[in-house]
């Protein structure tokens, strides 16, 4: 007796291999959107942490940090000022200076900080790459970059920070005066010595810092370097293709400011390309660390007047708890 060998029909086969690719087609974007919650989760700890950080600092020197450090008028260890944006050495920036509160005390106590940030001195160190300064959301695996001037010269490499402190309102990157604060209504600026009492709109209606994706522009742990150049990445391309000064490594404003032409308000991931803005890579907005400590996301679709108002610190606004 002959057997009959039993097996599937290629009709069969095609509609199995349909299905199979409709379950795929349905599978991928929630196991997309799960790897992202996983990665935003990473990149909100990452904030809090800076945000205690920020507070232990406080309290032992009774001050927030400054955005970055400068000798004002600089020296012949310094270097000379920079005519056009008042910046000089040591440059050291807010997260490098909250480095021994978030348990990295060798790395800080490895660098030279009676020499500016970029001399050689400190080039091992500075190229370090901290995991609580970046954000597993962004798209760049780079973790350094070269600093460079006009000229395309390189001034120094430093490690990436995906995290930005908040100036305010004005962008103060070409204003060469001393003091800041007569003009800076934001918490976090170059030489600012801002403390708790300093903010009279409350900690929990100001935002200290955010993030800063290298899908836009580089920005660092380290340190300024007078006379380097912040530019957007090539995918923004003219009329949105931007560079700004140094002082953009490390800080952003929200805008609108009277020496920006022309004045505009960034909110979160605002497509004009400015390199002071803050700029995440998560579907919708990014993650804002409030004074408090505590971390918020704030949509791309914010109120813009909302927007200005967290990020002064005494700018007298009140902002309803769902406002943003």
């Amino acid at each position: 007796m002959v057997r009959r060998r039993e097996g599937f029909t290629l009709i069969e086969l095609l509609v199995v291999i349909a299905i199979i690719g409709v379950l795929i087609g349905l599978l991928l974007p929630a196991v997309q959107q799960a790897r992202e919650a996983a990665r935003r989760v990473q990149c909100v700890n990452n904030l809090k942490q800076i945000g205690l950080a920020l507070h232990a600092y406080h309290d032992a020197k009774g001050q927030f940090p400054a955005s970055y450090q400068v000798l004002w008028g600089g020296n012949a260890i310094q270097g000379p000022v920079n005519p056009d944006s008042g910046d000089a050495g040591p440059g050291w920036a807010w997260l490098m200076q909250l480095l021994p509160e978030l348990e990295q005390g060798p790395l800080y106590a490895s660098f030279n900080t009676t020499l500016p940030c970029w001399r050689p001195a400190n080039s091992t160190s500075a190229k370090t790459s901290l995991a609580v300064f970046l954000c597993p959301s962004a798209s760049d695996p780079s973790r350094d970059f070269a600093l460079q001037d006009q000229a395309g010269q390189t001034l120094a490499r430093f490690g990436r920070a995906h995290y930005v402190a908040n100036a305010g309102q004005s962008n103060l990157w070409d204003q060469p005066i001393a003091d800041l604060s007569t003009i800076a209504n934001g918490p976090l600026f170059r030489n600012g010595r801002t403390n708790i009492a300093n903010v009279t709109d409350g900690l929990s209606q100001t935002v200290f810092a955010g993030e800063h994706s290298p899908f836009l522009s580089d920005k660092t742990w380290v340190g300024v370097v007078p006379g380097a150049l912040v530019c957007s990445s090539p995918r923004f391309t003219a009329p949105h293709y931007r560079c700004d000064y140094a002082a953009a490594l490390v800080n952003v404003h929200t805008g609108p400011s009277p020496n920006e032409h022309p004045p505009v308000i960034h909110s979160p991931n605002a497509p004009f390309g400015h390199v002071d803005q803050m700029w995440a890579e998560h579907p919708g907005g990014g993650d804002v660390l409030l004074g408090d400590g505590s971390v918020r996301f704030v949509k791309d679709r914010i109120n813009q007047a909302v927007w200005v108002a967290l990020n002064t610190s005494r700018g007298g606004e009140v902002i309803s708890s769902d406002a943003f």
